[in-house]
């Protein structure tokens, strides 16, 4: 039963990364149902991953940017922690789609580079990192793919 309620949790977390914000919102609340009526040694096996990825994403930056660059940092990595963007992608280990420091290593940031980025994460596409087709997000406003992009190009190592 624990094992089907964890099956089952997970499958919600998954449908809801494809999902509109509103349908993310009641997936979300039908996976932590799910898992709160689970036995404590489950929980206790789920939490641990959980506050690893949380503390990793919630590290520092090792050196200090100035304050503007920072804004603009911590918007795109809000907008992109916001969206279904982790599902497929990693900061820097390639998952289904490729990493972000990949792509900051393939992309100078220059602003025909942030535009084309921008058009492609609204509309979609495939075929420049593999065959698998990132998924077009239309709702995204054009300024939110480019602080996204911003953000992205900036982990250029």
């Amino acid at each position: 039963m624990k094992r089907t309620l964890l099956v089952l949790g997970c499958l919600a977390i998954f449908m809801a990364s494809c999902a509109s914000p509103e349908e993310r919102a009641a997936a979300n609340k039908a996976a932590d149902s799910a898992n709160t009526s689970a036995s404590a040694p489950a929980t206790e096996a789920t939490t641990p991953a959980a506050t690893d990825t949380t503390a990793k994403e919630a590290a520092p930056a090792p050196a200090a940017p100035a304050p503007a660059a920072s804004a603009e940092k911590g918007k795109g990595e809000a907008l992109i922690a916001k969206s279904d963007c982790l599902a497929c992608h990693s900061k820097t280990q390639k998952l289904v789609g490729p990493a972000y420091v990949n792509v900051a290593g393939k992309y100078p940031a220059t602003d025909e580079n942030i535009e084309h980025l921008a058009d492609k994460i609204i509309a979609g596409g495939q075929g420049v990192w593999g065959a698998i087709p990132m998924t077009p997000h239309p709702t995204l406003s054009k300024d939110d793919a480019k602080e996204m992009v911003k953000y992205i190009l900036s982990l250029k190592k």
